[in-house]
């Protein structure tokens, strides 16, 4: 896994963000050239500027040949955990197209912090078109106990679906319902 930045350091039934940032630190994403997520956040770590890009396993084959890639699990994104002038800093990299600005922090710590613990546990995440309107669950037994999501009801009952709103972007992962509660 790609990841630079580790999102979550567990305290007691709570997580947080990793102890070394600065009070300034705040979180902004990173539109990028086509791929150029991993350089960038190679760039980044050089720099010592805290970032994240989630990826995911693909097996793709060539011939007979049988490759497993990790890519980006949302391609064209970088997360930038810093201040204006790390972000200023990134943009001089030529990688960079744009900054976005993250109004709600707490909704991108939660969100994130979502994606990472379901890839930590090898989940098999996959594209999925953005929800806006479904019911928030939390996965009560199991490896993915603890982690909160939102199902589609137009949708099976056993895919739960992690978003990150601001990028209006979601993955699904295929779960079996009954182990799910309402929030």
């Amino acid at each position: 896994m790609h990841t630079q930045f580790e999102l979550i350091a567990p305290v007691g039934d709570r997580s947080l963000l990793a102890a070394e940032s600065k009070p300034t630190s705040l979180w902004h994403l990173l539109y990028v050239k086509s791929r150029q997520e991993k350089q960038l956040s190679d760039d980044l770590t050089a720099m010592g500027i805290a970032n994240y890009v989630p990826v995911t396993r693909q097996t793709r084959y060539y011939g007979r040949r049988k490759s497993t890639l990790e890519l980006p699990l949302f391609p064209g994104y970088v997360f930038l955990h810093g201040s204006l002038d790390d972000a200023y800093m990134a943009d001089r990299t030529k990688r960079v197209v744009s900054i976005i600005k993250v109004a709600n922090q707490r909704q991108i710590i939660w969100e994130l912090e979502n994606i990472r613990a379901a890839l930590s546990c090898d989940a098999e995440l996959a594209p999925h078109p953005f929800l806006r309107e479904g019911m928030r669950v939390e996965v009560r037994s199991g490896p993915f106990r603890g982690l909160q999501g939102v199902i589609e009801s137009r949708a099976r009952a056993d895919r739960l679906i992690l978003q990150v709103e601001m990028l209006a972007r979601a993955v699904g992962l295929e779960i079996d319902a009954s182990i799910l509660d309402p929030m």
